[in-house]
Order: C-alpha cells, then structure tokens, then sequence
C-alpha cells in the first residue's frame, strides 16, 4: 500500500534561534520513499542533519526573527500489515539483554519508575512473563486513562499521569514504558505517523502519535496503549527513552507555535486518491 504523509508547522520567533528538528522519518524506511522526502523552510534558511545517540536524524537550524514556516509531503510504501502480535514471545531476564538495550530499563525525565515500582509489581508479577505481562500493562493502561486532547500537558510524568487518569497518546506510552521498565522489561518510546487505516476516521485533527516497543526474545515488538489492538501503517521518526529525546522541535530560545497541520492518508491503488485519516 502507498501512504500520504506530511505537516505544515509555523513558530514566531521573538528574536533568531537555534533549533533542533526532529520531524525525518527514521533511517529504516528510506528505502521505502516513493517521493522526495525533504524538509522545506520559509524563508528559505540553510539546515543540516545528524544522527543522535538513539540513530534518530536530527536537523539544526537557526530560525529568523519572525515567522517561520517548516513543510515536508511524501510518499512511501508500507507493507499494509498490521503491528505483529506474538503470543509467545518470551522476557530475557536481565542478565542476557544486549549492552545497548540496557539503557531502557532504566528511569528517565517522564519514566518516573521508582515512584511506580511497587504498583508495578502489585499488580503485574503473578502475569507470565513475557508478552502476556506486557499486554496486561497495555490493558491496564488504556483502561486507567482517560484519553482527550483538552487534557494535554508537556510536562506530566508517568506517575502523574497514573494519579490524574488523563492524558493524551503521549502519556499513556510513558506509563506503559514505566510499567514494564519497573518489570525488568526494556521499553522506549516512539513517535510517528498514525493514520486511520483499517479502522473508522477519528473526527479530531490529525496529529502526531506516540506509542511504544519493548524487547522480547531477542528483538523488539511495537505496543500501544492508546489503541491497545494492531494498527496498520506506522511510520516512525524517532525513538528514544521517552519524549523529551523525541521532541519535535528544540527551541534555545522563545518561540510561539502558530500553526500545526499533519497529513497521513492512504492512497487507493486504482485512482491515486487518498482516503482522510484523523
């Protein structure tokens, strides 16, 4: 299947700043462009990317003062497959991880795991092990919150989140990434596109989604808790230990967002339409 994918976002700058994007698609699905994937600036103003630690690429600007307008629309071809379930997919203990995977069991800025161990472990280690204790999580959570875009907040925690029971995608990965890091399970986070594919159009503008992964037998498995069933046609953009590694944009400097506008939509095979996603 061919996919439609895009934004048109504006900031107004009080004065010239530095900027740190993170609004490319993840090195991986590269190969699946069927389009120029370019990051475009009005004004025109020069760019270059990086690779961070978590091989998410990056782009540093320098924003004028003023208004700044930053757009990208692509094409790219997706497999039409929903997230893979594997029912017996089995927990390492801790021991045998990989070096590099280590690094996601461990707390982080909104992953507050030592406020939420003992929850954790209250309610999850008579689970087995494994993909079941990680659906379990993702069932607890999409039951626990209360999801709406009015209840959006930058700075909530996992464990606040679990107090207020409310949020947006964001928070519910937090605190399933937290819950299954208090577990011995390595999670990240992962932000992306999400259209309504294979499943009835959501009234309320597109926006970017946030959902998790989390390791088991040796590989990583896509969750999300929002949801909490398989989705069809993910395309990610960054990873990392939550979403102050993710963040869209980086600002060194005070900025106002004026506009925010994403595109995910399918395109139908027989007449190069696109169907709306939300």
């Amino acid at each position: 299947m061919e996919i439609r994918a895009g934004y048109d976002i504006a900031f107004q700058c009080v004065q010239e700043t530095p900027m740190v994007l993170m609004l490319s698609i993840e090195p991986a699905r590269v190969r699946d462009l069927l389009s120029e994937h370019r990051i475009g600036f009005s004004p025109d103003i020069a760019s270059h990317d990086y690779v961070d630690m978590f091989g998410n690429t990056c782009t540093r600007i320098v924003a004028p003062a003023g208004l700044i307008e930053i757009r990208n629309e692509f094409r790219i071809a997706d497999s039409g497959l929903a997230d893979q379930v594997a029912p017996d997919a089995r927990q390492l203990e801790v021991a045998d991880l990989p070096n590099d995977v280590l690094i996601y069991l461990l707390g982080s800025r909104y992953c507050d795991t030592e406020k939420l161990s003992n929850l954790a472990w209250s309610l999850f280690a008579g689970v087995t092990p494994g993909w079941q204790r990680v659906q379990a999580i993702c069932d607890y959570v999409h039951d626990w919150i209360c999801f709406g875009y009015q209840h959006a907040r930058a700075d909530r925690t996992a464990s606040e989140g679990h107090a207020e029971r409310i949020g947006v995608c964001r928070d519910f990965a937090h605190l399933a990434v937290t819950l299954c890091r208090c577990m011995n399970i390595p999670a990240r986070y992962c932000t992306g596109y999400l259209g309504d594919i294979g499943v009835p159009a959501d009234p309320a503008p597109m926006d970017f989604s946030a959902w998790f992964e989390v390791y088991l037998d040796g590989r990583w498995f896509t969750f999300d808790a929002r949801h909490n069933h398989p989705r069809i046609g993910r395309i990610v953009m960054a990873r990392g230990r939550d979403a102050a590694d993710v963040a869209i944009s980086t600002n060194f400097g005070v900025v106002q967002l004026v506009k925010f506008s994403v595109i995910t939509e399918e395109v139908t095979a027989s007449h190069g339409q696109v169907s709306r996603a939300a």
